[in-house]
């Protein structure tokens, strides 16, 4: 698997422990608003930051994708 495939299980994992949600929940949440896709595009800056970062900031992508 690559880095950034890789790092797409780590956010699903630390998104699904942060929010007290089943993989499955995350993976229907993720593909509902495109979140993984969004996850491989910022690669290279969200891998840099932490874990609160990373969960507020999926949080903030799936509320944006809600509201539009």
């Amino acid at each position: 698997m690559s880095e950034a495939g890789n790092f797409l299980v780590y956010c699903i994992e630390t998104y699904k422990t942060s929010k007290n949600l089943t993989g499955k929940q995350v993976i229907e949440l993720f593909t509902r608003y495109m979140v993984s896709e969004y996850i491989y595009a910022c690669f290279e800056a969200l891998h840099t930051t932490g874990d609160s970062y990373i969960v507020n900031d999926i949080d903030l992508f799936i509320e944006a994708r809600r509201e539009a």
